[in-house]
């Protein structure tokens, strides 16, 4: 029996089609005015307080809030919310004092990696930078795929036309004008973003009536609430560990950090931003709490939608699919241009090429090339959730490595790099296999009976934990 589907293809895939080629349009005209690496890489270091807030929010809010609060509310509860929106709004808030330092300090740079570069040395800053762009290539794989999965949700559309279509008019534009077309279509992105998720909140406030509310999910599923609720805690704590270290080391904040006219306007824009990134990603979280209290047999990541098609209308499948452009798109060019800028910035010191190597066009074919094999993963629909928590490892280990180092000068490549291969084998001793039953410590080198439940039931939390801090042993050691 053929699945029923909101909308046609044909009218979804023209959809598709119009959004994307208005924002290739808008970022090559923008771009024009704009030419040269300066504003390729920094945006000549004079984007205004409007054009940075919105850009560093929508940068920070892709297509992954439409499926992943969502899904982690209807098992962690309202710490999982908590901790995710706290998560992804926290970098912001650390940005002020270490954006403030590195500004100061390192006046002409446009790059995280190339700081750390003149503080460590090439074999260490070469790991840091690879673990870096591993983990923004995977976040560009899991956006292209999560749109392609939302347009094949909605309509029915092949996941591999939406992916080739999203990649091929991000890339255009993006990789003409850089970082300042990236900047341009995010303020339009954002406030279309922003108009779009008010009228999704007041509609299903109005529809579900007192259905959405805590006192519903209160009576319906109370451990969601209950403060008792053990999974809240460790999943709240475990998503405000993985999103913010990983957010730490997106080269797409740091752009934007340099890309400020002044102190003044980044401070502002990173409040401002901190502010409106918290209630969006909790709403987006509660509503699958509301979802999987009204039934609790819905795919978990699947909840906005199912509260915003229950009329299974036109105009709302619209709507989504204009959100998840928006979404998305905003997100992809941050992430095409981050990668991109860093090969420019770095690469000299990290490939040995000829002299004459122009590596704004190297750059380039870096990013066709991992824009190929994004098309590839999205095509195929794999579900990528576990390579992301990989990443995420990865940047735990590394982040108080890398961020104390700022404000402690005895912290030389030796100690940096022991630190952080001690947090990455302990993490990875307790990250969980794909199915979450075991990792290698528990249930392969040792029994997992040798282990209380809480050990068992909480792998991820414990191997983001162990990989984050356990680096502070080494930190310790060295003074005595």
């Amino acid at each position: 029996m053929d699945k029923t589907y909101f909308l046609s293809q044909s009218t979804s895939l023209i959809l598709v089609i119009v959004i994307s080629l208005i924002f290739v349009f808008l970022g090559l005209y923008n771009s024009k005015k704009y030419q040269g690496l300066n504003n390729y890489l920094t945006a000549n270091r004079n984007i205004g307080l409007f054009s940075l807030t919105t850009s560093l929010t929508a940068s920070a809010l892709g297509a992954w809030i439409l499926f992943g609060p969502a899904s982690a509310a209807t098992w962690g509860g309202i710490g999982a919310i908590i901790g995710y929106s706290l998560g992804t709004a926290f970098p912001m808030f650390f940005l002020i004092y270490l954006g403030k330092k590195i500004r100061k300090e390192f006046p002409k740079g446009s790059s995280l990696i190339e700081f750390l570069r003149k503080k460590f040395g090439k074999s260490l800053f070469k790991l840091i930078l690879l673990m870096t762009i591993f983990y923004m290539f995977i976040f560009l794989c899991a956006e292209v795929t999560a749109v392609a999965v939302l347009i094949n949700y909605i309509s029915g559309t092949e996941l591999w036309i939406t992916a080739l279509i999203v990649l091929l008019s991000t890339l255009v534009y993006t990789l003409y004008g850089g970082l300042r077309a990236s900047i341009f279509t995010d303020n339009i992105q954002m406030v279309v973003i922003g108009i779009l998720l008010l009228i999704s909140f007041l509609y299903i406030n109005s529809f579900t009536g007192s259905k959405f509310s805590f006192e519903f999910i209160k009576d319906k599923n109370p451990q969601l609430l209950s403060p008792s609720y053990i999974p809240s805690y460790t999943a709240g704590l475990t998503f405000f560990i993985a999103v913010a270290a990983t957010n730490l080391f997106h080269q797409g904040n740091w752009q934007r950090v340099y890309a400020a006219k002044n102190f003044e306007t980044l401070r502002k824009s990173l409040i401002i931003s901190f502010f409106i990134i918290i209630p969006v990603v909790f709403y987006m979280g509660f509503t699958g709490m509301v979802a999987f209290s009204i039934d609790p047999t819905i795919r978990p990541d699947l909840g906005f939608f199912t509260l915003l098609l229950q009329e299974q209308t036109e105009l709302l499948s619209l709507f989504i699919i204009v959100l998840g452009l928006a979404l998305t798109i905003s997100t992809v060019d941050t992430l095409v241009n981050a990668i991109s800028s860093l090969i420019v910035v770095d690469g000299k010191a990290t490939f040995s090429l000829n002299k004459k190597t122009n590596y704004l066009n190297f750059s380039k074919y870096i990013i066709l090339f991992l824009s190929l094999i994004s098309f590839i993963i999205a095509s195929k629909g794999f579900d990528i959730l576990y390579l992301f928590l990989l990443a995420d490892l990865f940047c735990c280990a590394f982040v108080l490595t890398i961020f104390y180092s700022f404000y402690n000068k005895n912290i030389n490549e030796k100690t940096a790099y022991v630190s952080i291969i001690i947090g990455l084998i302990g993490g990875f001793l307790m990250f969980p296999s794909p199915d979450f039953s075991k990792s290698l410590l528990v249930g392969v080198l040792m029994p997992k009976e040798l282990f209380g439940p809480f050990v068992a039931q909480s792998l991820l939390f414990l191997s983001f934990v162990i990989a984050t801090f356990l680096p502070l042993v080494v930190f310790k050691a060295k003074k005595f």
